[in-house]
């Protein structure tokens, strides 16, 4: 399986946070690729620098330590971004699920929204 990692998904794997469950622990470290967004590097970034969120350590460290895979954002990732159905209006998990479907990923996520977009989704 080949997956992308919402955000909240990438910060639990890192802090080893207990809402990342085993069966999410176990599809993760067994899948054949696993990816995390540039997009998910800008929303961590954003939220760190207006104090919404405190992450334990340069995000771009920990996804290189977990041995996950940069998912860089392309043009055709953003003008997929930009046709989505209006079901979210967060640019950063709209960006996701278009790079999700563009890239054949599973998104994994404990967010149910990204199901009405009718991609892969790995809930957790």
């Amino acid at each position: 399986m080949r997956l992308l990692l919402d955000t909240h998904v990438a910060l639990w794997w890192h802090a080893d946070h207990r809402r990342l469950r085993a069966p999410g622990r176990r599809a993760i470290a067994n899948a054949a690729e696993v990816w995390v967004s540039a997009a998910s590097a800008w929303e961590v970034a954003i939220k760190t620098a207006l104090g919404k969120l405190r992450p334990p350590g340069p995000f771009d460290e920990a996804v290189e330590a977990s041995g996950f895979r940069q998912l860089l954002v392309t043009f055709r990732h953003a003008a997929g971004a930009g046709v989505l159905p209006g079901h979210h209006r967060d640019p950063f998990d709209r960006m996701l699920v278009a790079q999700a479907q563009l890239e054949g990923l599973t998104l994994v996520t404990h967010d149910d929204v990204f199901e009405r977009y009718g991609v892969a989704v790995l809930r957790i």
